[in-house]
């Protein structure tokens, strides 16, 4: 006989008060149980002691025993430093589907094709300002040397008249 421990739902409709009870793997929820080890209320505050209660010596031995913990127990007896609780043990559990696979992958592409076309736009823009700096250095010197060109002839001509 497998025996695990769990939460066992109880109170009125949408007032959940859930007892953590040892029961046979094989009993339904909120059906037969071995033992009654603590209570959650998840009604109360986070912060609050009341919570979340344990009946340590009956939780040790029952894990002394060999029982498991599911998932939301094994969170609780993690905060209480009962059980080595870690985020995630259930691997399987976490994997995306096969259409937020799908979906990532078309994110990559997107994010990919962005990338290309914002360097092409880098690479674009760089270039059309080391154009226009180069314009702008030929238009200086044009500058330069053209209004001393113009500037003697400009003076020749009133002379000449």
């Amino acid at each position: 006989m497998s025996v695990k421990l769990r939460l066992a739902r109880h109170g009125a409709k949408k007032r959940p008060y859930y007892r953590i009870v040892a029961a046979d793997v094989r009993a339904p929820r909120d059906g037969r149980f071995i033992e009654q080890v603590g209570s959650y209320n998840p009604m109360l505050p986070k912060d609050s002691e009341d919570r979340v209660k344990l009946d340590v010596e009956k939780v040790q031995d029952w894990l002394k025993k060999g029982a498991r913990p599911t998932e939301r127990v094994a969170r609780f007896l993690g905060a209480a430093g009962l059980w080595e609780w870690k985020h995630g043990n259930n691997p399987e559990k976490g994997k995306p589907g096969q259409k937020a696979l799908e979906r990532i992958e078309e994110r990559k592409e997107k994010a990919e094709a962005r990338a290309a076309a914002e360097a092409e736009a880098k690479e674009a823009a760089a270039e059309a300002k080391k154009a226009a700096d180069e314009a702008a250095k030929q238009a200086a010197e044009d500058a330069k040397n053209a209004p001393a060109e113009d500037a003697p002839a400009a003076e020749e001509t009133p002379a000449e008249e």
